[in-house]
């Protein structure tokens, strides 16, 4: 039975626990499920939300800097809270899945910005008055005017260029879209149409911003018919997207997102995202493994695993599992992942200090930058999902690799996927050895 006392201290331990980080004395609004439309979506004002629980200990941290930053936006912006244990379907309405998450509701109330910059408040209010920025720009110049469609639309006050936009033709449509290994978004558009003016200055940023990841063009359909017909176009603008990788005429899906470039850069990025392959979860077995894995890599992840003896086969991919759910979660960030068994490289453990808490053990590298940093967690989908998350947003903890170079890589023989299997022990043969001999041994 457990003492009142201790009783009572359990009690007002959880209670504490769900309890909101902010108060009504705070410049931080309360936000729930019951007021977030009304007070964030359908109003006029820039909001910046994050998302919490009070059990977060970086939650916890953020607090003095949040409540700074709402001050200093006090009647400039707005500034909200949800606590997501007692909110978790609101939460995860918004694809909360760590925290903090902090959102900034912009010109487009339903695709907000996720703000990822450093957790201060002079950082949080500096993203929230460019927000805004964009916003009053967005209004200005939505209207504005440029001569046909995006391809020759109005300039973007200098956030987005024309030049990134490709014209497209019956002529050189297939060659370029079809028969290319990029993704593709493709407006059809006719320059008397006032909707595609509208459009022009988004698009243009849209294609500024999309570079190197999915390509923007433009074709005038009242121009080149025959493509307008082919994909069905019936009114301006029309916007198709094209997958990356092998494609034919059916391959064209029709664009259902709104149309400012904030809209157009997160849905081509979420479309880009579902096409990039997962990371393959190499085993590091030789210098040139480490090579083609890792070096031209931003970040290489490098996971050590208890050796065979210690963690059978099944024990053993449940550890690549993981590795390979958190390769698939953050596969956009084009890293490399390599996993080797505990032993079989020391030098690079020696040099990474992997290995001083036990196997599994992770760190990641930058190879450019000669710097690494070590899970200091569990080797779980949370532990390193807290851990990678940091890193990507630049608040991990880093070290210089010693010597600045990596050691050689020793070459090993690959896992077959068996279980280990101890080595036999060798008989003595004893024929031949004289009695004395016999003796000693």
């Amino acid at each position: 039975m457990i003492p009142r006392v201790v009783a009572g201290v359990l009690v007002l331990f959880f209670a504490a626990s769900t309890q909101a980080l902010y108060s009504s004395s705070d410049d931080v609004v309360a936000l729930t499920t019951a007021n977030f439309d009304r007070t964030v979506v359908k109003s006029d004002e820039v909001w910046v939300v994050e998302f919490y629980a009070p059990f977060c200990g970086h939650c916890r941290s953020l607090v003095p800097e949040y409540k700074k930053a709402a001050t200093a936006l006090k009647g400039v912006i707005k500034v909200g809270g949800v606590n997501c244990e007692e909110e978790q379907g609101l939460c995860g309405q918004h694809g909360v899945r760590g925290y903090p998450t902090i959102k900034i509701f912009g010109a487009n109330k339903r695709s907000p910005v996720d703000y990822n910059g450093q957790r201060t408040a002079k950082d949080i209010a500096e993203a929230a008055l460019a927000e805004a920025k964009k916003k009053i720009k967005n209004v200005l110049g939505g209207g504005g005017g440029g001569g046909g469609g995006s391809s020759s639309g109005g300039s973007d006050s200098g956030s987005g260029s024309k030049d990134d936009v490709i014209e497209l033709t019956d002529a050189n449509f297939d060659k370029l879209v079809l028969q290319g290994e990029e993704a593709w978004l493709v407006e059809f558009f006719a320059p008397w149409c006032g909707h595609c003016k509208n459009l022009a200055p988004h698009w243009a940023r849209a294609a500024t911003e999309l570079k190197g990841k999915v390509k923007l063009g433009a074709l005038d359909a009242t121009v080149h018919q025959q493509k307008m017909a082919e994909y069905g176009v019936q009114g301006f603008p029309t916007i198709k997207y094209f997958p990356a990788g092998t494609k034919d005429r059916n391959s064209a899906e029709d664009y259902n997102g709104g149309r400012t470039s904030s809209d157009i850069v997160n849905w081509a990025l979420d479309k880009y995202t579902e096409d990039i392959p997962s990371p393959e979860i190499v085993q590091l077995t030789s210098e040139q493994v480490a090579r083609d894995t890792c070096q031209k890599k931003p970040l290489c992840v490098v996971a050590v695993l208890p050796h065979i003896l210690d963690c059978n086969a099944e024990c053993r991919n449940r550890y690549v599992q993981i590795l390979q759910t958190m390769g698939d979660k953050y596969k956009k960030k084009d890293w490399g992942w390599l996993w080797t068994e505990g032993g079989a490289q020391l030098d690079l453990e020696s040099t990474l200090d992997i290995g001083g808490f036990g196997y599994p053990a992770m760190a990641v590298v930058n190879l450019k930058k000669m710097k690494y940093s070590l899970l200091r967690g569990s080797f779980s989908n949370d532990g390193i999902n807290e851990f990678l998350r940091d890193l990507s947003f630049g608040r991990g903890h880093t070290a210089p690799v010693k010597g600045a170079e990596l050691p050689k890589i020793h070459t090993v023989e690959p896992w077959d996927g068996k279980d280990g299997q101890l080595p036999e022990e060798e008989d003595i043969d004893l024929s031949d050895v004289d009695l004395d001999e016999k003796d000693e041994l």
